[in-house]
């Protein structure tokens, strides 16, 4: 096995009389590690979503946008929780647990800080220590230098953040448009399921992707529009 130190003495230093196999070696040993070097971390999230994304799911270590919808962001929360992930949530005094409980929150693995009041950035930091994922909502905005900290923090911990708003320096921006519920007819009915577009516009892609999702369905849960849900009243 060639160390580090050997994978750049030879390159360096390449004879010809080197044998082939030694060639082969090396070759391999630097794509190992290019391999390893480049490989990218990511947390689930629902799969209607992860394919908008160009890692299929969320990044350890990132930043994300979301705007405009507390039900978006349960939708984000609920997979890395299922998974195990402990989840935080930091200025955001209606974050409603029962609400996220139907999304598929752990309840178990959630905590709230609802008012930091203005730490919340120091809340945030310190949050992003001990949680996979960490949601904020700020109440104003952050200073370039406290954003790079956070930042630093995020990747060396392996967190990843949620804001509900705009955040400069995201991987990616997530927006929830043209909502239309069903469900209600001429005076009667219930509301029974929401569709709606969800956009992910990314630092790397070139265009924004969409998707038309049903969040929620008929059976509260999130599908891609192609799945029905079950037979409302009406439709409005």
């Amino acid at each position: 096995m060639f160390e580090h130190g050997q994978v750049t003495a030879a390159l360096a230093s390449p004879t010809p009389s080197a044998p082939a196999d030694t060639v082969s070696q090396l070759r391999a040993r630097i794509s190992s590690m290019q391999a390893t070097k480049l490989d990218v971390r990511t947390i689930p999230t629902h799969p209607a979503i992860g394919r908008l994304l160009p890692e299929g799911g969320l990044r350890q270590g990132a930043a994300y946008s979301v705007q405009r919808s507390a039900t978006l962001l349960m939708t984000l929360l609920a997979a890395p929780s299922a998974a195990g992930a402990w989840c935080g949530v930091v200025g955001m005094p209606e974050f409603g647990i029962e609400a996220a409980e139907q999304f598929g929150v752990d309840l178990e693995r959630l905590v709230l800080i609802p008012r930091p009041g203005d730490q919340w950035m120091t809340v945030t930091a310190a949050m992003a220590d001990i949680m996979g994922v960490v949601v904020t909502r700020p109440p104003a905005r952050a200073s370039d230098a406290s954003v790079a900290r956070l930042a630093a923090r995020l990747r060396q911990r392996g967190a990843t953040l949620l804001v509900l708003g705009p955040w400069p320096q995201g991987e990616a921006m997530f927006s929830l448009d043209d909502g239309r519920w069903h469900g209600i007819g001429q005076g009667h009915g219930h509301l029974a399921a929401r569709e709606v577009t969800v956009t992910v516009t990314t630092r790397t892609a070139g265009r924004p992707r969409s998707a038309r999702i049903w969040l929620p369905s008929s059976d509260a849960t999130v599908q891609p529009l192609s799945a029905a849900p079950e037979r409302w009243a009406a439709t409005g």
